[in-house]
């Protein structure tokens, strides 16, 4: 091959004809994954650059979302959000085909782009990305998808490259659901392991030590996940209860007052450990801190 070349993948001939809109890293992550699987998706972007050095590669450019789409039977929008995503397609004809919404949302927003599909003659799945763009079109990618099965099914040799696909159901809102749910595990996770830094930050220890016991620490507590499912589905949240909530709430007080010695705020932790402290008020110290899950719905 000539030194700088592109290399030509043969065309896959089980393709579907792809529109892809929004060309930001994750989307084109995911062309760059359908061009070299032999798929020749059209693309379209905002800010008409950045389809240049896909066009280079084998992408078809569009100047327009309605030329992207005209010959189309599989759109799919990675937008900035609902809003870009209604006006990117508003006007558009849409009848006859296939969206795929992997734009970030909510579940009422994919809820109400579903309601919006249908009303213009198109089948819609959304979906909600598991990834970051590098790992896009490795084993690790997963995109959860909630709405019309049909849609994935007929689409799934081109769906599968970017990432595993898993199929939640037909309600549309349920992938955002998902995804919000697993982000916001991950996000107390880490105001958890940043809170812990912040206690060592002043000492001679290396943050790396930390971290060597800090991973495998947590990811033996992941265990504690299946035993909040048990409670929820049983109704008996002291069923195997090791530490139980008036046990952890005088731990909690010891909690605090290192963080005040090591000059820490611990306004990271002080809205989990209130919920813990009224559950024991009201006489529910002999459980697990599943009862949290209903004060939060409260």
């Amino acid at each position: 091959m000539t030194p700088g070349a592109t290399k030509l993948v043969p065309m896959n001939a089980n393709a579907s004809r792809v529109a892809l809109l929004g060309l930001g890293d994750m989307g084109a992550a995911i062309a760059r994954a359908w061009l070299a699987a032999g798929h020749a998706p059209t693309v379209w972007n905002r800010t008409a650059a950045r389809a240049r050095p896909l066009a280079a590669e084998g992408a078809t450019a569009a100047a327009t979302p309605a030329e992207a789409v005209a010959e189309a039977d599989l759109i799919v929008t990675v937008l900035l959000d609902d809003a870009s995503v209604r006006a990117t397609l508003d006007g558009l004809d849409l009848a006859g085909k296939d969206l795929v919404d992997l734009t970030t949302g909510t579940p009422a927003e994919a809820r109400a782009r579903a309601a919006w599909a249908a009303g213009r003659g198109a089948r819609f799945l959304d979906g909600a990305i598991l990834a970051v763009p590098p790992m896009i079109g490795g084993p690790g990618a997963r995109i959860l998808y909630s709405g019309d099965r049909a849609v994935l099914d007929a689409h799934e040799t081109a769906l599968t490259v970017p990432a595993a696909p898993a199929y939640l159901g037909p309600d549309a809102g349920f992938a955002a659901l998902h995804d919000v749910a697993l982000l916001s595990a991950m996000t107390g996770m880490f105001a958890g392991i940043e809170h812990a830094f912040a206690l060592l930050r002043e000492e001679d220890v290396a943050p790396a030590a930390l971290a060597a016991m800090l991973a495998p620490w947590l990811t033996a507590m992941t265990g504690h996940t299946h035993g909040i499912a048990a409670h929820l589905e049983s109704g008996d949240y002291t069923k195997d209860v090791a530490s139980n909530l008036a046990m952890m709430v005088r731990g909690n007080a010891t909690l605090r007052r290192t963080a005040e010695e090591q000059g820490v705020s611990s306004e990271l932790l002080d809205p989990y450990f209130r919920l813990m402290e009224r559950l024991v008020a009201d006489g529910r110290g002999k459980e697990g801190t599943t009862g949290i899950v209903d004060l939060l719905r409260a």
